[in-house]
């Protein structure tokens, strides 16, 4: 069982927003500041916090969780119209027994897994994730990037009109939460404002891949890292100055993903089914509106699991694996799952009560680092003392090696020893 709830901060958006919106963010308040660290503290020592920001409202995510319970109500046989396996489920829907929960394949995780307290443990799965998921591209598209397929033009169902409309109004919000966030974290961490939001849409370049890669791969010992080029992992991407090679400049778009899953709770609905086996997001920072079941539960840095209560109107953001490499491991990629819990069955009976939706739709979006934009730690997390363990590479690399490991790309084998 989870520990008790843990009272996560809620941070109050709306004074950074209105203080940078009038002068640009050059003077902050001391109350500001505070808060900013209190958004850079809750993400290292947690990596998780809340927020309330009024450009998101409760009626905006309920908008959006009611048309996506109408689109997961309808047949499988309609909802795998929309599948795009050939572009890795980063566009589209991906049917149930498709994602492999990271806990099942990685040997350095059941290892962890097994040195927790028993009270701690995460619910092990033991088939694929009985969960759908539907992905949706938010904002523009780069014109000339390396990774095609993970910037992919969106899909849309058919009988939805308003299903662009409602997905990029809700999206946008979320992304827009997550930039004031992201602005606060790097104030509180003493860097540049925009040393987060720039990566997110920075300018990069195409580059063509034999000018990135070294002649034979190797693995580099990082027991959750990527296979890279023997001479990327000697001294970066740029041949022995640690910086990556010159490139053509372009603008670039983090491939941002709103990615609501639905889980059939008519079907599945039984204490202990795990919906999301225990993993850790690879995206820069992932945002959640409430959902109308619970069942999420999240591990502190200090391995304590806590079961995640989001009050009316807060959004929950969660660290990933990009904000770690970008942190030097300061901030450790957030730990979750999604289990039926008593809390799950009991919201089931009053949905039943009611003749509400069976279905447990998630409003979650991930926020990316653009893909052909450089990963390493920033600034000062050059020096933190695990930064050795997170050597330069693309976004988009990163990305496409952990899609492979958890069976949503299958053209590339991943060592995950």
């Amino acid at each position: 069982m989870p520990d008790a709830a843990m009272d996560l901060p809620v941070v109050d958006l709306a004074p950074y927003i209105e203080i940078s919106a009038n002068n640009n963010g050059g003077d902050l308040t001391v109350e500001v500041r505070e808060l900013c660290s209190q958004v850079s503290r809750s993400l290292r020592e947690t990596g998780a916090l809340l927020v309330k920001d009024p450009r998101c409202s409760t009626e905006d995510n309920d908008r959006f969780l009611d048309m996506m319970e109408r689109y997961f109500e309808k047949s499988d046989e309609f909802k795998r119209k929309q599948e795009r396996p050939e572009l890795h489920y980063q566009v589209g829907v991906t049917p149930e027994g498709v994602e492999v929960p990271r806990s099942l394949i990685d040997a350095f995780l059941q290892e962890k897994i097994r040195m927790m307290p028993p009270d701690s443990q995460p619910s092990i799965p033991t088939t694929k994730d009985p969960k759908w998921r539907y992905m949706w591209r938010v904002g523009p598209r780069p014109k000339n990037t390396r990774f095609k397929e993970l910037n992919a033009e969106p899909v849309i169902p058919e009988g939805f009109p308003e299903w662009k409309e409602t997905m990029d109004s809700w999206g946008s919000k979320m992304i827009s939460a997550i930039e004031v966030a992201a602005e606060m974290a790097a104030i509180g961490f003493n860097l540049p404002k925009d040393s987060f939001t720039s990566l997110m849409k920075q300018l990069g370049g195409k580059a063509r891949r034999d000018e990135m890669t070294g002649g034979g791969r190797r693995w580099l010992g990082r027991r959750e890292g990527p296979w890279l080029g023997a001479a990327e992992g000697r001294a970066g991407l740029g041949g022995g100055t640690g910086e990556p090679a010159a490139v053509k400049v372009c603008p670039l778009q983090g491939p941002h993903l709103l990615g609501p899953t639905g889980s059939n709770l008519q079907r599945h609905g039984f204490e202990g089914t795990v919906f999301a086996g225990y993993h850790y997001d690879l995206n820069f920072l992932t945002i959640h509106g409430r959902s109308r079941f619970p069942g999420l539960n999240i591990w502190l840095k200090n391995g304590h699991k806590v079961e995640v209560k989001v009050p009316v109107g807060c959004l929950l953001i969660q660290s990933g694996k990009q904000l770690e490499w970008l942190t030097g491991g300061e901030c450790l990629a957030g730990m979750h799952e999604v289990v039926v819990t008593n809390r799950t069955l009991s919201a089931i009976e009053i949905a039943r009560q009611q003749n509400r939706s069976l279905w447990r739709v998630s409003s979650t979006l991930f926020a990316h680092i653009a893909s052909d934009v450089v990963l390493k730690p920033l600034g000062h997390f050059a020096e933190a003392p695990d930064a050795s363990r997170y050597p330069s590479l693309y976004a988009g690399d990163y990305v496409e090696q952990e899609l492979s490991a958890i069976n949503l790309k299958g053209s590339k084998t991943v060592l995950l020893g």
